[in-house]
């Protein structure tokens, strides 16, 4: 039997997504969750064997909670449905930890596979983004964030890694105030809010790593 938390906030697919899993003798719904907080709170409370979630939700979205599901309950698969089939969503999806990731519409039998694949320790992929997820992966990756300068990303790529502001400033040889300025810069182009928002953008894109 595989256990199975089904999140999302719109309560009619909710409905349904228990209604079709619990059709099939193997699958049994443990838990279900309208927002991302409950999704989590659930997840640790019933440790289903996969969590089968939407990415756009209130307070918490399917990004975040992927990313906390990862911390608090790495056993738990996470599968995404979504309508979102952008190469950015898939792919921070996929960095989050997502293993399976399907668009709505789904047909009960892909969603059934995907699930099975999750709980068994596979990927799967719709096969509306899998050829583009391949196509990325076999070409050479673009370098992040263009509008940036070469300074600029080498700070936010320090941002990235969690450090601060004089630590970035005597690892560069710079001054605390350019760094600031620096940060400053990024924010804007980037359109974010504060360094904290910078650091979870420039890890989902592969910085901070170092």
């Amino acid at each position: 039997m595989i256990r199975v938390l089904v999140a999302d906030d719109h309560p009619v697919v909710r409905q349904g997504l228990v209604a079709l899993l619990e059709s099939l003798e193997e699958f049994s719904v443990v838990a279900v969750a309208s927002n991302g907080h409950e999704a989590i709170r659930e997840a640790v409370l019933h440790r289903p064997d996969v969590a089968l979630l939407d990415l756009q939700m209130p307070g918490l979205d399917g990004f975040a909670a992927i990313r906390e599901l990862a911390r608090v309950a790495p056993g738990v698969g996470v599968c995404v449905l979504t309508m979102h089939e952008d190469d950015d969503s898939v792919f921070t999806a996929v960095r989050a930890g997502a293993r399976g990731y399907l668009l709505k519409g789904a047909e009960q039998e892909d969603i059934a596979r995907a699930v099975r694949a999750v709980a068994r320790g596979e990927a799967l992929l719709a096969p509306e983004v899998a050829g583009r997820v391949l196509g990325r992966l076999a070409d050479p990756p673009a370098a992040p964030f263009p509008q940036l300068t070469p300074r600029e990303l080498e700070i936010l790529d320090h941002v990235a890694a969690g450090r601060p502001t004089a630590d970035i400033a005597r690892a560069l040889g710079l001054s605390v105030k350019t760094v600031g300025n620096n940060v400053s810069n990024v924010l804007a182009k980037l359109g974010l809010a504060d360094r904290a928002q910078a650091a979870v953008v420039a890890r989902d894109a592969g910085l901070g790593r170092r």
